[in-house]
């Protein structure tokens, strides 16, 4: 892998982390039309996985912080209800990468069909939050489970994970701003534990990824750039309800990864 093609990979990485448009399925697009094998470029996966958590700290780190402080105050207030509801939400996605680990692996093998059917399935309920009104409701603990299934369902490539909960909060009219945000909290830990457990897996310590150093770095910085930038602009967006132009690209991705099939 080139430094360029990191370049390419980690900006798409750390976009598509957070625009509804499916970070799984654009790396697989990108692999096939970069030639990109994928057992290489697991490490680098895990890399920019790693970028993309850091920006979302840096963007929420006001929020983090007095979330972990409220935590430490050993007492059942706001800031512990928040952490049990995303701790709540994690349920569905842990069963799924316990019990169905392998499945889920088996998916990314660069099938740019289901990547295309599962853009559209994007497609659709991104349009889906367009035809209901806003709604003003803090998300409960059953909502946040309901996002929990959205999220599990997201580990196919192609289906967006922010497109996926974020438009199943809005569908069950929560407020606009804290779906956004419940929506990049609720994610942190589940990255975190799968990437470690991905490169724990794949190689011993101390092994060389076969990857440049250069590379590594190049796509690493690329993905929290781009991940920062597109975090704060989703924000914004969802704020506005402006989902639609994501939900066109989505369509016209899908169909076109179809087609090149």
């Amino acid at each position: 892998m080139t430094w360029i093609e990191a370049l390419i990979l980690g900006i798409v990485q750390g976009l598509t982390e957070f625009l509804p448009v499916s970070s799984s399925g654009h790396l697989e697009i990108g692999k096939v039309l970069l030639n990109v094998e994928v057992k290489e470029d697991i490490t680098f996966t895990v890399l920019v996985h790693f970028a993309t958590v850091l920006s979302t700290i840096t963007v929420f780190f006001r929020e983090i912080k007095m979330l972990t402080l409220g935590l430490f105050a050993f007492r059942w207030n706001e800031p512990t209800r928040y952490v049990a509801k995303i701790l709540f939400s994690m349920i569905p996605v842990v069963i799924v990468g316990f019990f169905f680990k392998e499945e889920v692996e088996s998916l990314f093998s660069g099938n740019l069909v289901l990547v295309g059917i599962a853009l559209l399935v994007t497609a659709l309920l991104l349009v889906s939050t367009q035809l209901v009104k806003s709604g003003m409701k803090r998300i409960p603990f059953s909502d946040a489970f309901l996002m929990g299934i959205a999220q599990a369902v997201a580990v196919i490539p192609g289906i967006s994970r922010s497109g996926a909960t974020i438009s199943t909060g809005l569908l069950l009219k929560n407020n606009r701003t804290e779906v956004a945000r419940f929506s990049f909290l609720m994610v942190l830990l589940p990255i975190i534990g799968a990437a470690a457990a991905d490169l724990m897996s794949v190689q011993s310590p101390g092994e060389p990824s076969g990857i440049p150093v250069l590379s590594l770095i190049t796509g690493f910085l690329a993905a929290y750039l781009s991940g920062f930038l597109a975090c704060r602009w989703m924000i914004l967006l969802v704020q506005k309800g402006n989902l639609y132009w994501f939900a066109l690209y989505c369509a016209l991705i899908g169909t076109l990864s179809i087609v090149l099939s």
